[in-house]
């Protein structure tokens, strides 16, 4: 059965089986109870500072119970939740938050950032932001918090009891660029946030013994969403730590005792070739999930010869959210198969592209509500919501029997070990740099990575500082959004009859 709001989930473990553990974390583990406790505590320290319903919270705590606990809270209150990635650079982070106007920030360094955004031209101002203070807010009246000062102000905080929430409003803006490589911030409500969950439950037979892993960032809003909200309607335990490396990830599995993990594709490839990981390492596991890039067959064959449990195929996008297909258990896989849709929804092909609905017969008919929208961009909504129709871009095809095969991921985006870098965003950055008349941002084969960032850059001369323009971008950007391979000329980049580049002549310059 589907909780009602945020606030509800915890409610069976919470009747059947208080101590039982909730969460296990590099910090603590918590019980229900304590889970609970903390959370009602949390939510107590954000009214302190302030907070009410519909208010905005940019969040870039660790991979630790203090960022689940927040979590939890924020619902309670109704408060839109914005996680904030720490591999960002200042100004990207300073522009997400001007953009969603945030009035608290609780561990976000760009938060600081006090000089105007060089995310490109049209993006959002971010000297908005403020000092880090417990006491004073910033030039736009935001609260900007250290983590530190937040602990602080949990310690004296009293508990409150959940308020009556709308399950249907604004809950949660998770930011993903589209491929303008301008920000586009995906909302959703705690019913969005919700199904996901109860639907893998349901479909996949967890119960209590379910102990989920994860180690990719919980500022990654579907990480929330498949972690502690999906081990809770269970009444199971979610298992978090920040990144890890293959082989402490292995023995990280072991020592905590997991059934369920969630790995990227490069992670994987790490494994299947490290010979320092035992071939039984992985025993204990029931299954392991890859989302996040295309599952190449050759990492699905390395896997599948050294270790026991079987690696299971998805295909998701942070607009559904999460998941929309996954390879049943005891199918076969086929290849170049995502797995099977959802139960709940309706997946068809429209054009070639990928489009998603909710089903209108059968159990779930009805329980699927498409996102909000995006944050303040009416023209993109309209674009991508079209009559409750989701359309993702994606191109791709279903077969009768709701199996998904993703052709191509959006054209222009580069998958960089399961992470989006939108080609626009970087050239905004790199043309911004003295010298550079035009530049174009693509991809190149990686077998670990699936791809890797390269730019070809046309200079007025041949004395452009590449080493400068580095670090140029670098300053900017992310490091997993920074080309790798740089190749410099002074002749025109080739375009086409309208003007645009030639994306596949040049791709083919950069690989000559």
């Amino acid at each position: 059965m589907l909780a009602t709001t945020i606030a509800d989930v915890l409610a069976p473990a919470l009747t059947q089986d208080p101590g039982r553990p909730a969460l296990v974390a590099p910090d603590r583990t918590l019980s229900y109870a304590e889970l609970d406790a903390a959370a009602a505590r949390a939510a107590g320290a954000l009214r302190a500072l302030g907070v009410r319903p519909g208010d905005r919270i940019g969040v870039g705590l660790p991979n630790d119970s203090r960022i689940v606990v927040l979590f939890h809270g924020a619902m309670r209150l109704g408060a839109i939740w914005v996680g904030i990635s720490q591999q960002l650079a200042a100004p990207e982070q300073a522009a997400l938050l001007a953009h969603c106007g945030a009035s608290l920030t609780i561990g976000v360094a760009g938060a600081l950032h006090a000089g105007p955004s060089d995310v490109g031209p049209g993006a959002p101002d971010a000297t908005a932001a403020g000092p880090s203070t417990a006491t004073s807010t910033a030039g736009a009246g935001r609260l900007a918090l250290t983590a530190q000062e937040w602990a602080q102000a949990l310690a004296v905080a009293e508990p409150v009891t959940p308020d009556p929430v709308d399950p249907h409003a604004a809950a949660a803006i998770a930011y993903t660029s589209g491929t303008t490589g301008q920000p586009r911030g995906v909302v959703h409500s705690q019913h969005n946030l919700l199904v996901p969950g109860a639907v893998l439950v349901a479909t996949r037979g967890y119960d209590s013994s379910l102990r989920k892993a994860d180690s990719l960032p919980m500022t990654i809003l579907n990480m929330l969403v498949l972690s502690t909200l999906l081990t809770s309607q269970a009444r199971g335990t979610a298992i978090i730590a920040d990144g890890k490396r293959a082989a402490e990830a292995a023995l990280w599995l072991g020592e905590t005792q997991a059934t369920v993990w969630n790995g990227v594709p490069a992670l994987l490839y790490d494994m299947a070739r490290d010979p320092a990981i035992p071939a039984g390492a992985l025993d204990g596991l029931i299954e392991v999930w890859s989302g996040g890039d295309n599952l190449s067959e050759e990492i699905r064959a390395a896997f599948r010869d050294r270790f026991s449990p079987r690696l299971v195929g998805t295909y998701g996008l942070t607009e559904a959210p999460t998941v929309v297909a996954i390879e049943d258990r005891g199918e076969p896989h086929r290849t170049g198969c995502s797995g099977r849709v959802l139960p709940h929804l309706d997946v068809r092909e429209d054009g070639g592209e990928l489009c998603v609905g909710g089903r209108s017969d059968g159990p779930w008919a009805g329980l699927y509500t498409p996102m909000i929208g995006y944050w303040d961009n009416p023209e993109a909504t309209a674009a991508t919501l079209r009559d409750g129709v989701l359309r993702t871009g994606d191109l791709g095809r279903v077969s009768e029997a709701g199996a998904v095969f993703v052709t191509d991921r959006k054209k222009l985006v580069i998958v960089r070990g399961g992470a989006n870098v939108y080609p626009a965003e970087v050239e905004r950055v790199i043309a911004a740099y003295p010298g550079v008349r035009a530049c174009a941002v693509l991809g190149t084969p990686d077998e670990r990575l699936g791809a890797r960032v390269a730019a070809m850059v046309q200079a007025e001369d041949a004395g452009l500082d590449l080493d400068g323009l580095a670090a140029h971008c670098r300053e900017r950007l992310a490091r997993y959004k920074v080309p790798e391979t740089w190749r410099l000329t002074t002749a025109a980049l080739p375009r086409n009859a309208m003007g645009k580049l030639d994306r596949p002549a040049i791709a083919a310059l950069l690989a000559g």
